[in-house]
């Protein structure tokens, strides 16, 4: 959206130049925010070598409104010189004490770059924004370091649609279907990440009908995708667990 953004400009402007390469940086794709945790910190750094930028930050909820409870971004604004690294620190409002405490929340932080005035005339600046999602996690349901819970999700299959049951209390996002070949995989194109909530069922659309054994992909804690291989009977699919 942004280059379509960008190349429309150009074409109206003539000879107006566009800066669109981002310089704020944030150090993760995800966070989860443990339950009893008073904030966590997020690190950014100013990838410019030259010029100082402001970092702006925010937090919404599930339907991308700006809220202030039950989370804060302190500071909302900072600046970061050229080629630093700083902290953005989320905090827990008492708010926080309403959320369901059987499964996680979900909300989403944003971090958006504003540089400097241009000193050159005819520029058209681009404030590049991330946006990544924050999972509340109470305390309750804190996994043990290392734990898996992605294989407890029952997948079964109906022709080019996968129903998905997700019995855990954590969002699982899936990122990529494969056949496996041997040690190795082959992956299926034109699959479309989704993300199942907890405690709940969804259909997702896949490029083709699926054999009896495939390699689903979703995203661990800390951004990293990792597989996990189905086997099915009567399509319906289950984890081959590790032994």
């Amino acid at each position: 959206m942004k280059k379509l953004l960008s190349f429309t400009c150009l074409a109206v402007l003539g000879m107006t130049s566009i800066n669109a390469s981002a310089a704020i940086v944030l150090d993760r794709t995800r966070a989860v925010y443990p339950g009893g945790a008073k904030s966590i910190s997020l690190n950014i750094k100013n990838e410019s070598q030259k010029l100082p930028y402001l970092a702006q930050a925010w937090m919404e909820d599930a339907q991308g409104q700006k809220i202030s409870s039950p989370f804060v971004v302190l500071p909302p604004v900072q600046r970061v010189d050229a080629n630093q690294k700083s902290i953005v620190r989320i905090a827990s409002v008492p708010a926080i004490d309403a959320l369901p405490k059987d499964r996680e929340s979900i909300y989403y932080f944003n971090l958006r770059e504003i540089p400097p005035k241009s000193e050159k005339s005819n520029v058209m600046q681009i404030a590049v924004q991330s946006k990544i999602k924050l999972f509340y996690r109470p305390e309750a349901i804190i996994p043990e370091r290392g734990a898996v819970w992605q294989d407890q999700v029952t997948i079964t299959k109906q022709g080019t649609t996968l129903k998905v049951n997700n019995p855990t209390p954590y969002y699982i996002t899936y990122v990529g279907l494969a056949h496996p070949k041997g040690k190795e995989k082959t992956a299926i194109k034109g699959f479309s990440a989704f993300m199942v909530s907890p405690k709940s069922e969804m259909s997702a659309t896949i490029p083709e009908a699926l054999p009896d054994q495939f390699i689903i992909s979703y995203v661990n804690d800390y951004g990293g995708y990792m597989d996990i291989t189905y086997q099915c009977s009567a399509n319906v699919c289950r984890a081959v667990k590790s032994e």
